[in-house]
Order: structure tokens, then sequence, then C-alpha cells
């Protein structure tokens, strides 16, 4: 791996996302144009394309033989050990009916592994960056992972695919959890709650078959900022999956949320 590259890519993306949020912040509450992409209730909205064109704009002209895949633009046709993943407006729902809590993401990948995560939350102005063996970072500041003892009641994120919807065996397991947990959070903006999983705000996250532009910064966050992920047997997360199924938490817990996987999804 190129190393320049990758250092040329985390200036590039810590810029363009910053304007990228600048167009969101700007249009808060002050957008146009809505429309449903899909049945699962999905939205789009113009900040979606604006942010989106931007962003694609600048990654094309600096590194123009990449491989890009894009929330709204889908995939540039190029052929690349180096992909870049581009959510320019995680938590459109959110964003549509006023509620200030979303965020742009861009990843960059080398072989199917993210090397490169930044996200940023306008509203709040607060850049999330995290390079592979670099740590991660909220505003420059190093994110650390935080151990809490298994005896107390857990704060947890719950992040599920659209398609999802109120399949059986993810029902039950939210359910399970949704009791046995202090709190179960679902943000609609999955971004967000990899990086307070990371900020130590969150105590796990339990992803059911969600993959998509947003998940790999987040997954990368995470693990530079001292966690695990995994998959639902345990196994270490590594690479690219169409329909993962997977908790995040501090290493110390990994046992403690595998049996309440297992019961979850036994009872």
């Amino acid at each position: 791996m190129d190393v320049r590259i990758l250092e040329d890519a985390k200036r590039l993306s810590s810029k363009v996302i910053l304007e990228a949020g600048k167009i969101a912040k700007n249009r808060f509450d002050e957008f146009t144009f809505l429309e449903e992409k899909d049945i699962f209730g999905d939205v789009i909205t113009e900040v979606d394309l604006l942010a989106e064109e931007l962003i694609l704009k600048e990654i094309n002209r600096v590194f123009p033989e990449h491989k890009i895949h894009s929330e709204e633009a889908g995939d540039n046709g190029q052929e690349s050990e180096w992909l870049w993943l581009v959510d320019p407006l995680d938590g459109t729902n959110n964003f549509a009916i006023g509620l200030p809590v979303f965020s742009s993401s861009i990843t960059l990948m080398y072989k199917k592994e993210p090397v490169l995560g930044v996200i940023f939350e306008p509203m709040i102005n607060r850049l999330f960056i995290s390079c592979i063996h670099e740590g991660a970072f909220c505003n420059d500041k190093r994110l650390q992972m935080k151990k809490k003892d298994t005896n107390k009641r857990f704060n947890l994120g719950w992040i599920q695919g659209h398609k999802v919807q109120n399949e059986e065996k993810a029902v039950k397991l939210r359910q399970y959890i949704d009791i046995n947990c202090k709190r179960m959070m679902r943000l609609w903006a999955p971004t967000i709650q990899w990086c307070m999983l990371a900020k130590g705000d969150l105590d796990g996250i339990i992803l059911y078959n969600s993959e998509g532009d947003d998940l790999y910064s987040g997954i990368l966050m995470v693990k530079e900022a001292g966690g695990i992920v995994i998959d639902f047997e345990g196994n270490p997360f590594n690479g690219m999956n169409e329909e993962p199924y997977l908790i995040a938490c501090h290493p110390d817990n990994k046992e403690y949320f595998l049996s309440m996987i297992n019961k979850g999804l036994s009872n």
C-alpha cells in the first residue's frame, strides 16, 4: 500500500467533507426537494445530491484512476485496488424531518479493507478521522474505547438494513436486547453510532444485515479506538460482506455480547 496515497486521501477527505457538511448545515430546514427512493422508506433530498457531487468531483480530480461507489451515483465503473465509499448524507430521514442528527461519510478501502474513515457531523462541528494503524480522532483528540463492568446494564446501538424491516429473527433479537440493556438506541444515522461507540458514549453496537457506503468508516473508527468487530459466531470481521451480522464492543466484553446474541436469537 502506497502511504503517500493514504496521506493525500486523508487531506482531501478532511477538506471536502467539511465543505459537504456546510451544504447540509446551511440547508437544514431549508431544502426544497424530497423524494422517496424505495418502498422501504428511504428518502433523498437535493442536499444528498449536492454534497455527493462536490465530494465525487474532488476525488475524481485527485484520484481519477480509483474506483468509487457512492450512495446516490452508484459505481463509477473503474477497476482498482483502491475503492472509495461515499455517503454524502447519512441520516437523510432525520434531516428530512428536521432532526439534526446526520453526518457525511467518506471511506477509502484498499484490497477490500478500510484504511481511512472520515465522518463529519456538521450541526455540532465534529470531525472524526481514523487511519489504519494511526488511531481514531475527534477534532484531533484521540478516541479510546471504554470497558464497562458486565454487572451493569449497557447502552447499546442497534443498526439494521432497510430491507430487514420486521423480519421475525430481527424483531426477536431487537426485543430481547431492548429488555436486557439499559437503553437501545436507533438513530437512523449509523455512522454517528459508530463514532459514539469509539468515543465511549455507547457500550456496544449490534448490526443486523446492514451493509452500505456508511458501514466501513465506522468499523475502522471503532477498531482504531481499540474496539473489536466480530460476527455473531465470534469471528473477527475483516474485508467486506454484503450481508453482515456484527457485534462491536470493547474486547473484554466480547463474551458478554456473544451470550446476549445467542440468548436473543434462541429465546
